[in-house]
């Protein structure tokens, strides 16, 4: 697949989708930061070092919507969200990848979310993965169940008491997975 795709969304903004580029690993490391401090959709309780954002975020394929178009002023393009993708479980069941997303708090139910969802269906195929799974979707995450079940994904499971939000709440998580091909 050939990288940067350009697409306008909702708010009329022309973004690009590509491989995250060194000098925007920071950007993005902050950004999921950001995420896990507001407690509602990813695991972990405290932001993330280099090494540990490395480790987790940039272990295999990683990408990047960013803002498009000519820029006359040279100033850096803005991260607007970012995801990776990797193999779920390795060796014999690497066929089947794992992807975590994240957007700009001001910027989410623009469509940036599906964009990147929509893509990563196409870049996991073109890798060679054969299915997408999921492991820990927060069951009050509506936005994104609501997404992924739009794409296509399936429940096929539910952790009860899998995770404690920011709030203290514990609540459910969901297992959802989509075959590719």
């Amino acid at each position: 697949m050939d990288l940067p795709l350009v697409k306008v969304i909702k708010n009329n903004i022309t973004v690009e989708l590509d491989y995250i580029h060194p000098q925007e690993q920071e950007v993005v490391r902050t950004l999921l930061n950001v995420v896990i401090v507001e407690g509602k959709t990813y695991p972990q309780r405290l932001p993330l070092s280099q090494a540990e954002f490395s480790t987790y975020w940039l272990s295999k394929d990683a990408f990047v919507v960013r803002t498009s178009g000519k820029d006359t002023t040279h100033k850096p393009k803005e991260i607007l969200g970012a995801f990776y993708l990797k193999p779920n479980f390795p060796g014999r069941c690497c066929h089947i990848c794992n992807a975590g997303f994240i957007v700009q708090p001001g910027l989410r139910g623009q469509g940036i979310g599906r964009f990147m969802g929509e893509v990563m269906l196409f870049i996991a195929a073109d890798l060679g993965y054969e299915a997408v799974m999921f492991n820990l979707v927060f069951e009050t995450n509506i936005p994104s169940i609501t997404l992924w079940q739009s794409l296509g994904f399936e429940i096929i499971g539910r952790i009860p008491r899998a995770a404690k939000l920011g709030d203290e709440q514990v609540v459910d998580a969901l297992m959802m997975y989509r075959p590719l091909g």
